[in-house]
């Protein structure tokens, strides 16, 4: 498989049981805080792994340069335990919550606060999960050990130039959609965003998920309802998740849709079934977005895609 083939989801953070989800989100998960240049922006910033369609960038992490992915996907920020052990990070903390990747296996994680600079953009305590994320650190997967979720993604307005490879990050307050960008029709689930997106007919709501490669990616029981598992050819592969490796299996659909776009032969990613409750059960990954610019506003919810060129011969 392709480099990109092998990015079909790399984690999410779940919470824990009782009410300790608002301790989680207002104390031990409180958001970092953000500081911009005058411009309100960070400035473009190419992507750190140019081959990858996967939005990774290079960042600095108490003075030492990271290579971070950002992934809209991910409920928290992650750091690998490796680079805390490198960077000697001695704040540690307990947090009441369990990490579960695509493979179902869980993690409980421990808790440090970084202060990260994202070009011109500065995150100060930013509260990141102390995870093993395995291949996804090394260079089987982006070789990056940080992943910056949706608590900071909640903050401010992501933009991403998936032709140049290039994203910046900007202060909600300055940006304002251009005439080339459509708005596409979303809603929340949970604390990420989700769209409609049909498949051969069937309608599916999936997660964006910038931390994913595939087109569309869906668990095999979203798969049998779509119609998905009816003897067409699957091709067997492996998917690097949170931890480690799993089973995968590709299928092509005749036409698939999504926004204003009309995909024919795509390539649908089936993961198995994750026995965890609002695990989500479809994901739309950067394959959606090739050649496109793509606005993510997690904190709005909007989304904003750019439109195909259109291409005028004269006479």
């Amino acid at each position: 498989m392709r480099r990109r083939d092998l990015m079909i989801r790399l984690g999410l953070i779940a919470g824990g049981v009782g009410g300790a989800w608002w301790l989680r989100d207002h104390v031990l998960w409180k958001a970092p805080g953000v500081g911009f240049a005058a411009d309100g922006s960070s400035g473009w910033l190419d992507y750190a792994e140019r081959r990858a369609v996967t939005p990774t960038v290079v960042v600095t992490v108490n003075g030492v340069g990271v290579r971070a992915l950002v992934d809209s996907g991910a409920q928290y920020s992650v750091i690998d335990r490796s680079l805390v052990q490198t960077l000697g990070l001695t704040d540690v903390f307990n947090i009441p919550m369990v990490a579960y990747g695509v493979g179902g296996e869980p993690q409980v994680g421990r808790g440090t606060a970084l202060d990260v600079a994202v070009g011109r953009l500065r995150l100060d305590g930013l509260r990141a999960a102390i995870l093993d994320l395995g291949p996804l650190a090394g260079e089987q997967g982006l070789g990056a050990p940080l992943i910056l979720g949706q608590d900071v993604l909640r903050e401010l307005v992501l933009e991403l130039d998936t032709t140049g490879r290039r994203m910046r990050f900007l202060k909600r307050e300055v940006w304002a959609p251009t005439p080339d960008l459509a708005p596409v029709a979303v809603s929340r689930a949970g604390k990420a965003l989700q769209a409609g997106i049909t498949v051969e007919g069937a309608t599916v709501e999936a997660v964006i998920d910038t931390g994913a490669s595939a087109l569309l990616a869906v668990t095999r029981e979203t798969a049998q309802a779509a119609g998905l598992l009816d003897g067409r050819e699957r091709r067997p592969g492996r998917s690097i998740v949170l931890g480690g490796t799993v089973r995968a299996e590709t299928v092509t659909v005749r036409a698939l849709t999504f926004g204003d776009e009309l995909y024919r032969k795509a390539e649908v990613a089936i993961y198995d079934d994750v026995p965890m409750p609002g695990f989500p059960k479809a994901l739309i990954g950067m394959g959606a977005f090739e050649d496109r610019r793509l606005v993510m506003d997690i904190g709005g919810p909007r989304l904003f895609m750019s439109r195909p060129m259109e291409i005028t011969v004269g006479r």
